[in-house]
């Protein structure tokens, strides 16, 4: 074999086990996408008389799912000490938000301002709501929209073992 041969043969051979990690980190990434957010494709049971989403709980013991607001694809946290829904700042301009009156909110790191904003949809599942209040909070530090009682208290939750029934009656 040539010099060059021997090049390229080894080449090859570093390129196949860099392709073969990428490949193994896109597929590790997606367990662990899928272990934070085992609900990124929510369906809803409709009856007569009611409407009810299923969500299983994630490997941190919190109810993180896919759902919408103003018609985009957001991740929310179900967060019944949230008085209000909660939008991270960095969504506020994807989201098509206008920030209104500042507010002091206390959040789990302590005092923060707010700024007002009305959702004109959101949804869980098929389950949809509209002119929804929300504040949006700049330094959030998280990725999730927290669902806020505002939103919770038009819900019966139900919860049995690692999952949570969201059932609005009609």
């Amino acid at each position: 074999m040539t010099h060059s041969t021997k090049k390229l043969g080894m080449m090859f051979t570093v390129g196949a086990w860099l392709l073969g990690f990428l490949l193994m980190a896109l597929a590790f990434s997606k367990i662990l996408d899928r272990q934070n957010n085992p609900n990124q494709s929510v369906a809803t049971l409709q009856s007569g008389e009611f409407q009810e989403v299923l969500l299983t709980r994630n490997r941190s013991g919190h109810y993180v799912f896919d759902g919408e607001i103003n018609h985009r694809k957001v991740t929310f946290l179900v967060d019944t000490g949230a008085t209000t829904t909660a939008i991270p700042g960095s969504m506020q301009r994807s989201l098509g938000l206008e920030a209104g009156p500042p507010i002091s909110v206390s959040t789990a790191n302590g005092i923060t301002t707010a700024y007002l904003t009305r959702l004109d949809q959101l949804a869980i599942g098929a389950i949809e709501m509209y002119d929804v209040n929300a504040s949006i909070i700049a330094g959030m530090g998280v990725d999730e929209v927290l669902l806020g009682m505002n939103v919770l208290k038009h819900f019966e939750l139900v919860q049995r073992g690692d999952q949570l029934i969201i059932r609005r009656y009609k």
